[in-house]
């Protein structure tokens, strides 16, 4: 380990510069806030009705697909 301190140093030296730049490190909130549509059986998040429709047809196939009027918003 002859880099040790070098390469702690270097960590921080990039810890610092991206506290800096403030940007979050997940995207996790904005792939929260796309999710929209919810499967009325499973409540599984979709971004839009033409995947819950796929979703339906594949995971819940005996089930009614409800229509897109209860989605909007």
């Amino acid at each position: 380990m002859a880099r040790g301190a070098q390469k702690e140093q270097a960590r921080q030296k990039a810890q610092k510069e991206a506290a800096k730049r403030g940007k979050p490190k997940s995207q996790l909130t904005a792939r929260a806030a796309g999710l929209q549509v919810k499967c009325p059986k499973c409540f599984t998040n979709m971004p839009n009705y033409k995947l819950l429709v796929h979703h339906m047809e594949a995971k819940h196939p005996k089930d009614n697909i409800p229509p897109e009027s209860d989605f909007a918003s």
